[in-house]
């Protein structure tokens, strides 16, 4: 059994990541020593370095949350973890979309201002954002 700074050291998260987990139910409760530290098994060990993988994969905790919970009832959680990678995957590929349309729009306000610059035109303002924005706001 480890205390939760060895299991920390071991997985790479921190003691508070660690508590986090514990929470939000994604690690079982700890076992206690006598003195009331947290110990961890290697079972233990073993969810806390699949929570840190699914993490850099940037799932959410309530994603790992049924993944875990679908395994620890007995169910290959596999089916479902598909379709959360298919999710997230068209999660980016929209905020893709979104960023190429924003770059779009910066370089044609750089160009504006570049050219009024060259021409020698004033705004009250800023001339480079009146004329580029896009009428909503975020």
């Amino acid at each position: 059994m480890l205390t939760i700074g060895e299991a920390g050291e071991r997985t790479g998260l921190t003691r508070k990541a660690i508590r986090l987990y514990e929470h939000r139910g994604l690690l079982p409760p700890a076992q206690r020593s006598r003195a009331g530290y947290r110990l961890y098994s290697d079972d233990d060990l073993a969810v806390l370095a699949f929570i840190r993988r699914a993490r850099a994969l940037d799932l959410h905790l309530d994603e790992i949350a049924d993944i875990l919970s679908l395994q620890r009832g007995g169910e290959q959680p596999c089916g479902h973890v598909l379709g959360v990678l298919d999710t997230r995957i068209a999660e980016i590929d929209r905020t893709i979309a979104e960023l190429k349309t924003l770059r779009q729009s910066l370089q044609a306000a750089r160009d504006t201002a570049r050219a009024d610059q060259r021409q020698g035109h004033r705004a009250v303002v800023c001339r480079i954002i009146d004329s580029q924005a896009p009428d909503h706001t975020p």
